[in-house]
């Protein structure tokens, strides 16, 4: 299972909101859905979020063994 709370607290310490996601970085409102949801999202994407939060995948994405 994916666990996207690294992404939201990532974002915080980087003072980039969800707006900024979507209006300057072009993130469609589907995607910022499905990462609310923990669901699972390309490996492009989780390449763009790294590029703009200036991180690594683990700072974005926790995988929850079950």
């Amino acid at each position: 299972m994916f666990n996207y709370n690294p992404l939201w607290e990532t974002m915080e310490k980087k003072n980039v909101t969800q707006y900024q996601l979507i209006k300057e970085h072009n993130f469609s409102t589907g995607t910022l859905d499905a990462l609310r949801k923990n669901q699972s999202i390309t490996m492009n994407t989780l390449d763009t979020l790294c590029q703009i939060l200036d991180c690594e995948a683990n700072d974005i994405v926790k995988i929850i063994r079950e």
